[in-house]
């Protein structure tokens, strides 16, 4: 089973497109749980139970356990681990945005895919098809690679012309075209550029995209599915990250954001 198979069987069985992103800053933690022994596991144990209902994926940002020292590594893990025990149809990511040359990449491969057992993780494109190697090779692991981000100063190399074409234009088609022989990949693509969503879906067809940017961010849902949705009514992983688990009720942010993504399925 591919990472996009696992995805799409959760997505019908949740009768959601929802992504929570455990970016659990341990600055922001709620004080109760700054006395815990491992207070980001707790956090995200707590966010788990309240919005797993309604979740069809979970998106870990490394850099908030990074940032955490040895700790946060092992809230990390054990949060995927706590998933797969627990709710082991749910898709799990590693938004870790690597890439890099030979051996380096095999490691970080290793200890993000193999050792940690997540079920996808977010690489970049730049350095081309054969730094990420040992990733696009394990079949059953989703590579979501960078396409057209949702921060303000994508523009600079990303809507760069190349050929009569935007750069981000070439990255879909070569991904899809070229890299995806083992139907592993997947593309990142903002909720803050939905007019761009009808290109990329033209160039990808049925390919699955992962979609930050709603909430706090405030992309545009209605807009999003509208160009973004694939020809069976998936295709998309939904991201929001603050706006749910630093709300006053998480479970109900989250179911929210599920009935507001129904609504214009």
């Amino acid at each position: 089973m591919t990472a996009t198979d696992k995805y799409d069987i959760r997505a019908r069985e949740s009768n959601s497109l929802v992504c929570v992103g455990l970016d659990s800053d341990i600055s922001r933690l709620p004080e109760p749980f700054k006395s815990a022994d491992n207070p980001q596991l707790a956090f995200n144990q707590y966010i788990i139970k309240q919005t797993h209902p309604y979740t069809a994926a979970y998106k870990l940002n490394s850099a908030f356990y990074e940032a955490a020292g040895v700790q946060g590594w092992v809230a990390m893990a054990q949060t995927v681990r706590y998933l797969h025990e627990n709710h082991p149809t749910i898709l799990v990511i590693c938004d870790a945005k690597r890439g890099d040359l030979g051996n380096t990449s095999e490691a970080y491969a290793q200890s993000i895919l193999d050792n940690m057992d997540f079920d996808a993780v977010t690489l970049n494109p730049y350095q081309g098809k054969d730094a990420l190697e040992p990733f696009l090779s394990r079949p059953e692991k989703g590579c979501i690679i960078l396409c057209r981000t949702s921060n303000p100063g994508a523009d600079e190399f990303q809507e760069l012309m190349v050929e009569g074409k935007p750069l981000w234009q070439h990255v879909a088609a070569t991904i899809s075209q070229n890299w995806n022989e083992n139907e592993n990949c997947m593309l990142v693509i903002g909720a803050t550029v939905p007019e761009v969503l009808g290109d990329l879906r033209k160039i990808v067809g049925d390919m699955t995209l992962l979609i930050p940017g709603v909430g706090a961010q405030g992309g545009d849902v209605p807009e999003t599915l509208r160009h973004g949705l694939n020809s069976e009514g998936l295709g998309l992983i939904i991201s929001a990250s603050r706006s749910i688990i630093f709300s006053d009720d998480p479970g109900q942010a989250a179911h929210d954001l599920q009935e507001l993504i129904n609504q214009y399925r």
